[in-house]
């Protein structure tokens, strides 16, 4: 079963059902500090999640972009992933935990669906903690599906309660909707590794294939938790994994959305039949260059940088840069790979054809950046007569040349150096950086605390004054809002002038005087368009979207939260203004 099937069976069947299919999200979080990227199906759904009325007004379904990179350095094995695809339906308080189990029973068994033989399905319940009780709910739901099948699912053998490390999610960031989940299994007919061989254990017997989480939970920000007054269902079934598992593959990186771009490596490389470390290289290469096409490919147009997103962009594809070499691809060769990737992939996400001159003008500039780079690190190391740990790291801080790089150049010339001290230093950077970064994960739109309320508010303030005061070409190209302060980041090809920027303050000020009103209404998209509500994150509303009117100054496309009225804002100020990448500048602001 191919991944378009896969793909396309799963939002057919919960049509069926009687949700409204939307299209992927955004990768870059709207207005959420918590991560850089949008690392869940439900990330985009937070405000709906939390209650806010959805301009659907009914289940969804869809298939959401996600980027993860807290488990980059596994990437390479048989199934982590950088980018990923991940399948989910959200019920949005149409039905709750029976419905929703016994539609993930129906989707993976029924033979008009996926098929599986009910036999190889295992799953796995919260076990309760201190804190929140044992989900016997979720027991009893389950071995009254598989009783339809005629199997008995006694608990311990086909149904098996697990602490929260593996059965409870969430939330993203600090704080936020979360709670117990249940999580099928397929049993791949291999032995158990122990008699303690169970869904959830590693040794690859078990492979897990569908998440159902019950947020029925809010983790507020001092580790306590309080139970919403509108629960919800947040579902995952990822693609690429659950391809895997009905092809009976025991890797992602056999899976047809991996076969054409890993056989045009093998054709850049010459690698026919890989060893075990060219294997990996190739998985790498394969997944950190799909990764960046599809963040740089994003509608809100993120370039390589030193910072946020566009810092994720120009690690990966330095690393891809870096296994190319060690398997003897010449010159700038990413650009070949991305190709390949737009083809396959356009249909579904038709905003990679789009945007596809700016990831290949992108993809080639950064990769004769990183050739100058490598070549200037080269000349720093042939100027060692010996090298130590800290030389290497200052290789690898100072000039952005790979470890790997140094210790493969030190065997040739018969050097060793101490590997350890190395990655001394680069734990103390690690330290330092996550110190300086720490600050970011605090607020985002899972804090609907007042002060970040008002910033939201407020951006949609500076994104009409920034238009009126250089022109409709400014467009918003992501928020990061906190309890102390807003950025925003907009096209516009220039550095503004002091006077360009005391206008844009002063207009907002202006408006929060005037105490405008701001009034939400449902309308279809094409008619928000017409009456001139702007927004780039319209497409994860759906057919019917919210627009927020702040008195007739702004006509904006959003999901809430915000104030009902401008003079609650205080006054703003502009802190900052700077360049982002090219054709994006930022601005950051307070509120005082």
């Amino acid at each position: 079963m191919k991944s378009n099937e896969i793909r396309q069976k799963y939002i057919q069947f919960f049509k069926e059902k009687g949700h409204v299919e939307l299209p992927s999200a955004s990768l870059i979080p709207e207005n959420d500090s918590t991560t850089l990227f949008n690392t869940a199906g439900m990330q985009a759904l937070i405000p709906f999640l939390m209650g806010e009325p959805h301009p659907a007004n009914s289940a969804i379904v869809n298939c959401q972009k996600c980027v993860r990179t807290g488990d980059i350095e596994d990437v390479g094995d048989n199934s982590h992933l950088t980018f990923f695809e991940m399948l989910g339906n959200w019920p949005l308080g149409h039905y709750l935990k029976e419905q929703a189990i016994k539609y993930s029973f129906e989707f993976l068994t029924s033979k008009k669906w996926l098929g599986i033989d009910p036999n190889k399905l295992y799953v796995t319940v919260f076990e309760g903690d201190k804190n929140i009780e044992k989900d016997t709910e979720s027991i009893k739901i389950w071995q009254e599906c598989f009783e339809t099948v005629g199997i008995k699912a006694n608990e311990n053998e086909k149904i098996f309660p697990l602490g929260k490390k593996d059965n409870f999610w969430g939330p993203v960031g600090a704080s936020g909707p979360c709670g117990p989940d249940t999580e099928m299994f397929i049993d791949t007919g291999s032995e158990k590794c122990s008699s303690d061989c169970k869904p959830g254990c590693h040794c690859g017997k078990y492979i897990e294939i569908w998440n159902d989480v019950f947020m029925y939970y809010y983790k507020n920000l001092d580790g306590t938790y309080k139970k919403l007054e509108k629960p919800q269902v947040d579902t995952g079934f990822g693609l690429e994994r659950a391809t895997a598992i009905l092809n009976n593959l025991d890797n992602v990186y056999e899976t047809d959305l991996f076969i054409p771009i890993v056989n045009e490596i093998k054709k850049l490389s010459g690698v026919e039949n890989p060893n075990s470390k060219q294997l990996k290289s190739i998985r790498i290469i394969s997944d950190h260059i799909r990764s960046v096409i599809f963040i740089m490919g994003d509608n809100l147009g993120i370039a390589p940088s030193n910072v946020n997103q566009g810092y994720v962009v120009r690690r990966l594809i330095r690393t891809a840069i870096r296994h190319a070499k060690l398997l003897g691809i010449k010159g700038v060769f990413a650009f070949k790979i991305a190709e390949v990737i737009i083809k396959e992939m356009s249909e579904f996400y038709p905003e990679l054809k789009k945007n596809k001159d700016f990831i290949i003008n992108q993809l080639i500039e950064e990769e004769k950046k990183f050739i100058k780079t490598l070549e200037n690190g080269l000349k720093e190391f042939n100027k060692l007569e010996k090298i130590t740990g800290s030389d290497a790291f200052k290789l690898y801080s100072t000039y952005g040349f790979p470890v790997e790089m140094t210790i493969d150049l030190i065997k040739e010339k018969g050097l060793t150096f101490d590997i350890n001290e190395f990655y001394k230093e680069f734990e103390k950077h690690k330290e330092l950086s996550r110190t300086a970064s720490c600050g970011m994960f605090k607020g985002g739109l899972a804090d609907h605390s007042e002060i970040v309320t008002k910033y939201h508010t407020a951006t949609h303030l500076l994104h009409q004054a920034l238009r009126e005061t250089l022109g409709t070409h400014v467009e918003q190209r992501g928020s990061n809002l906190t309890a102390e302060r807003m950025r925003f980041d907009f096209s516009h090809p220039d550095k503004l002038t002091p006077d360009q920027l005391k206008f844009v303050e002063d207009l907002v000020n202006i408006k929060i005087k005037e105490s405008l009103p701001i009034l939400c209404e449902l309308k279809p998209l094409d008619e928000a368009k017409k009456c001139g509500a702007i927004g780039l994150f319209g497409n994860k509303y759906g057919d019917n979207v919210n627009v927020y009117a702040i008195g007739d100054f702004s006509k904006e496309i959003c999901g809430g939260p915000h104030v009902q009225n401008t003079s609650e804002l205080g006054y703003f100020k502009i802190i900052k203004e700077e360049s982002v990448s090219a054709g994006v500048r930022r601005i950051k602001a307070v509120l005082e």
